[in-house]
């Protein structure tokens, strides 16, 4: 086994460099042993030389009826290295003219008239090197100005590829569905079809060369490490590398993520590595011209990408390995999106070819846009079909009675887009706008890769920061041992380190999603901006790109703070030692900022001058002063109480006879929970300019208080060892400050004690005060200590009536204890 480990690192190795050799290659590298900071002069190009390139680079482009997207790429690409070429002269040579430059200093100036004169050497020694600093100063000059008309052309090149772009994009042609199509295609496909005959010859005679014998072991070798590595080494080199992920990572998400990417990886590195050996295999000798090598060369790279969108997608769904599966999808859903990872990967395959062979062969309209159609159907329909079996798999998990997870918001976006995409492909390619279908197909297909990658990417930085950065990790506890950094700043420094890479990565990515291939939205504005020129509202003027520019401004502007409030109040200041009430400060503070930014933006966007609505705020400034004023008042109010903290979060106020727990302070007014459960809606204004009374400000403690009446017959000291000893002991109260039970008065026969405790939350005084009652009573009643002195009630019995008819009392009667008359 370890020998099969060496045996495969070798071949990982050989493919990284062989994928590093086949990304280099057509393009003009340095000499041996040089770098792009040590090439000498020599190797750069003369001025006169760069300026015979820029020429020829706007010859190309003076035809406009044969420019292609391939010629102004080309020409871009040339444009592109010229000017490096000459900015690369003029480093170059500022040097010399600099050590020109001092050795004329030396020398000094040349001596003034009547003075004595220098001798010829130093005369002519100053001649020459004012020559050669003049030869180089016009050299540095023409080399600044060739870099200057190169930028120039870049940016007319880029004119140029919007034209054509938008030219081809609002290009329509005969529907595939009309009998035209076909007739136009039918009528074009003898010459298509000797093109491709002549093609399919070349490449005959291609094949034919390589089998010759000195060139037959060659080959067969090359197809046999290919056949092998696709046969047998993917396999074995990814269930090494996942032995070695399971082996070295810690189990978790860091784990999962890396096998993820490994899986990627290795299918990616076989593929292609397998498709570069055929290639290698035919091509040993440089069998392939110049013309069928351009044809292959990028049918390799191709590859590549092919390769990876396969791997990425086996990797993301794992049907079979559902421990491994990174996004949180039902394993119902994972096997029935199994197939179209492959099934995308060998439409990106065959739309790749289709595009080069037709644009070698020089094919016709006709069968260009056929081919065109055929790859906007299968990614279409691919795409619909895989919608429409995530539909399927959802609706069955409903029937089976458990609740899908809650998307995020970013896949409903992406569903729709999806969906909106495949409906736009179909549609075009149905009404004749194939240009504009096979478009949107390959935006999708790219756009699927891109966001598929962007969401491996993300998990690993996030996995591979929490877990370096876990304080209960090797590495964390390391750095805790070493740099004596606290478990909490490792948990925070591992949130912002994450947060920060992640933004980083999406920022590359956008733009990258929304225009893959050279022409992003702006070039669909473009031409509405036209319906609108020289339109105005006042001194606003209409501009629908600004317009939309002000949208997505709004929308994205909307969606990151949502993402930064989110993150901050759910993950990183969870992890500080601020209280809620500050947490929920901040957080609030920075939808204010963030709110006013994006405001902000929104009206650069629609490049709004302050001066183009100046008449309109100074028309209603006097309606908006009065209407707005209590507004205003409290919005400022609200930020007072944010920054100043008098009340937040959590504090139990009384205001105005209302009395209850802090809520949420939002711009306006401040919600208070009362007693009841209800909310009563309370304006900052108030709680700035009204007596307010915060009874957890500052930690305050709860205070338990007990006005206890007793008989005057009553033990003074039994009752407050009894009672103090219930206060003592019930686990509510706190020992510090110590309880306390006085004698306050006696009143009417009776002894008031007064019993105080404090709890260490003035919430739980209620619950407390009703607890310790229940237990004095219950305390006093066993000890026989009655709480109220008892009463006697006599009873006198009546003499009968004499003859005056008026009874006289007895002298005897009975006496009823505990009461009395």
């Amino acid at each position: 086994m370890p020998i099969l480990s060496r045996l495969l690192l070798i071949l990982l190795l050989a493919a990284c460099g062989a994928t590093g050799a086949l990304a280099q290659s057509g393009q003009q590298t340095a000499p041996s042993g040089q770098t792009a900071a040590q090439i000498t002069p020599a190797t750069i190009a003369s001025p006169d030389e760069l300026s015979t390139k820029l020429d020829q680079i706007k010859q190309s482009l003076t035809d406009k009826t044969k420019l292609t997207d391939t010629v102004l790429s080309d020409a871009r690409s040339k444009a592109l290295t010229l000017q490096q070429k000459a900015d690369q002269l003029t480093a170059s040579l500022l040097p010399q003219a600099d050590a020109l430059k001092a050795k004329l200093d030396v020398l000094g100036p040349a001596p003034e008239k009547g003075a004595p004169p220098e001798t010829p050497e130093v005369a002519s020694q100053r001649k020459q090197l004012a020559k050669d600093k003049s030869d180089l100063d016009g050299q540095i000059k023409q080399a600044k100005t060739l870099s200057l008309e190169g930028q120039q052309l870049i940016t007319q090149i880029a004119g140029l590829r919007r034209d054509l772009f938008q030219a081809q994009i609002s290009q329509r042609t005969a529907s595939p569905l009309s009998v035209a199509f076909w007739q136009r295609m039918m009528q074009n496909l003898p010459d298509d079809s000797a093109n491709f005959a002549a093609l399919g010859k070349t490449v005959k005679g291609a094949l034919a060369q390589a089998w010759q014998p000195a060139n037959r072991t060659p080959l067969i070798a090359c197809l046999v490490a290919a056949i092998a590595l696709l046969a047998v080494g993917r396999r074995l080199l990814e269930h090494q590398m996942l032995d070695m992920a399971s082996k070295y990572l810690p189990s978790g998400h860091l784990r999962r993520s890396a096998m993820a990417l490994l899986i990627t990886l290795v299918t990616t590195l076989t593929y292609g590595l397998a498709t570069w050996l055929v290639y290698l295999a035919i091509n040993w000798s440089g069998v392939y011209d110049q013309d069928l090598d351009d044809l292959v060369r990028p049918i390799v790279q191709l590859m590549f990408f092919v390769a990876t969108l396969a791997g990425l997608g086996r990797a993301l769904l794992s049907a079979k390995r559902p421990s491994w599966r990174l996004p949180p999808i039902s394993d119902d859903l994972a096997k029935r999106l199994s197939l179209f990872p492959g099934l995308f990967a060998y439409t990106a395959l065959l739309v790749g070819v289709l595009e080069r062979v037709t644009a070698d062969i020089g094919a016709s309209l006709a069968t260009t846009m056929a081919a065109n159609a055929l790859a906007s159907i299968l990614i279409g329909g691919l795409v619909f079909a895989a919608l429409m079996r995530m539909g399927r798999a959802r609706r069955a998990l409903i029937a089976s009675g458990v609740r899908p997870a809650e998307r995020p918001l970013w896949v409903g976006v992406v569903v729709g887009c999806a969906f909106i995409g495949a409906v736009l492909a179909l549609a075009a390619v149905v009404t004749g706008y194939i240009a504009f279908g096979f478009f949107v197909a390959r935006q999708m297909l790219g756009a699927g890769f891109l966001i598929g990658l962007l969401y491996l990417l993300m998990h690993l930085i996030n996995d591979l920061c929490e877990s370096l950065l876990n304080p209960e990790s090797r590495s964390g506890v390391r750095m805790q041992e070493n740099f004596g950094i606290a478990p909490a700043r490792l948990e925070q420094s591992a949130t912002v380190l994450s947060g920060v890479a992640r933004a980083f990565l999406l920022i590359l990515a956008v733009p990258l999603i929304l225009a893959p291939y050279g022409a992003g939205l702006s070039e669909l504005a473009d031409r509405g901006t036209r319906m609108f020129a020289g339109r105005s509202l006042g001194s606003l003027t209409i501009n629908p790109t600004s317009i939309f520019n002000a949208l997505m401004v709004l929308l994205f502007g909307t969606i990151v703070l949502r993402l930064v409030k989110r993150w901050l109040s759910k993950q990183l200041l969870p992890k500080t030692s601020l209280d809620v009430g500050m947490q929920t400060s901040i957080v609030t503070l920075l939808g204010y900022v963030g709110g006013i930014l994006v405001f902000v933006l929104v009206l650069g966007a629609l490049q709004v001058n302050v001066q183009s609505i100046a008449w309109v705020a100074s028309a209603l400034s006097v309606g908006i002063g009065f209407g707005l004023q209590a507004i205003v008042q409290n919005f400022i109010s609200g930020l007072i109480l944010l920054a100043e903290r008098p009340v937040k979060v959590g504090d139990w106020v009384s205001i105005g006879g209302v009395e209850g727990d802090i809520r949420r302070i939002n711009v306006r007014a401040t919600e208070i929970q009362l007693g009841d459960r209800s909310t009563m809606i309370v304006p900052n204004s108030q709680l700035i300019t009204q007596n307010v009374r915060n009874v957890t400000l500052a930690n305050a403690l709860g205070r338990v208080q007990i006005r206890l009446p007793m008989p005057l017959s009553s033990d003074a000291g039994k009752v407050r060892h009894i009672v103090f000893g219930i206060l003592r002991d019930h686990p509510g109260t706190l020992t510090a400050p110590s309880p306390s039970v006085q004698l306050d008065t006696i009143d009417a026969g009776s002894l008031m004690f007064v019993c105080t405790a404090y709890v260490s939350n003035p919430r739980d005084a209620g619950n407390v005060k009703s607890d310790l009652l229940f237990e004095i009573i219950d305390s006093l009643r066993k000890s026989g200590m009655p709480l109220t002195t008892p009463q006697d009630m006599v009873v006198r019995t009546m003499r009968p009536e004499k003859d005056g008819g008026e009874p006289s009392p007895t002298t005897q009667g009975t006496v009823i204890p505990g009461s009395k008359t």
